[in-house]
């Protein structure tokens, strides 16, 4: 019996140091999640990342009005994000949902409510998200090299509609503005560039 326990406890062990090397160093994820930002923003911009719990933590203060998120080690694909500062309630909220297991839809109509009864606040001006995505074979977690890495932009009017902006319901082209969920507290124009063919 003895021999089992120690067996198992030995195990947890592994695994627990196991997950904690999928993490990568502060300093390797703050380089990788800089990449969504635009290059005069980077150097300024807060940064979130992970510690070795796997838990989302401040990396570092930013002096700009941009926040970027590192890539989550425990899911699938390499994924970075930075936003102004003012989405950030929008963002926390949509984190803090997630974590307790809510669906995408539950997430949405959750946060619809808040902002409609004036819990959660959205900004008042248009405000801008990147998201910088890649393969996890494109990316080194030893470095924070990313190859092959594909932009797109999100700009985020709540309520705005298709009436309001002039633009459309869904793209008629590559890298046509479009307005996804119109009407609603996550109304944004979406812009997706084409995707290089060696990306697809």
């Amino acid at each position: 019996m003895k021999k089992i326990l120690t067996a198992s406890f030995l195990f947890l062990v592994a695994l627990s140091a196991q997950g904690q090397t999928n993490v990568p160093a502060a300093e390797v994820q703050m380089k990788a999640a800089e990449l969504a930002a635009p290059t005069e923003k980077r150097e300024g911009a807060a940064v979130y990342g992970y510690d070795q719990k796997g838990e989302l933590v401040l990396l570092r203060k930013g002096t700009n009005e941009m926040v970027c998120l590192a890539d989550d080690p425990n899911q699938e694909g390499f994924s970075a994000a930075c936003y102004h500062k003012d989405l950030e309630p929008f963002m926390a909220r949509g984190r803090e949902l997630k974590k307790q297991g809510k669906s995408t839809k539950e997430v949405f109509d959750t946060r619809e409510a808040e902002v409609k009864s004036g819990k959660l606040k959205m900004p008042e001006q248009p405000t801008t998200l990147f998201v910088y995505t890649a393969s996890d074979d494109n990316f080194n977690p030893a470095t924070g090299e990313v190859k092959d890495g594909y932009l797109r932009y999100v700009v985020y009017i709540p309520y705005a509609t298709a009436e309001s902006t002039g633009l459309p319901l869904k793209p008629e082209g590559p890298a046509m503005p479009w307005i996804m969920y119109p009407g609603t507290h996550g109304a944004h124009i979406m812009i997706s560039p084409p995707m290089e063919k060696s990306k697809q």
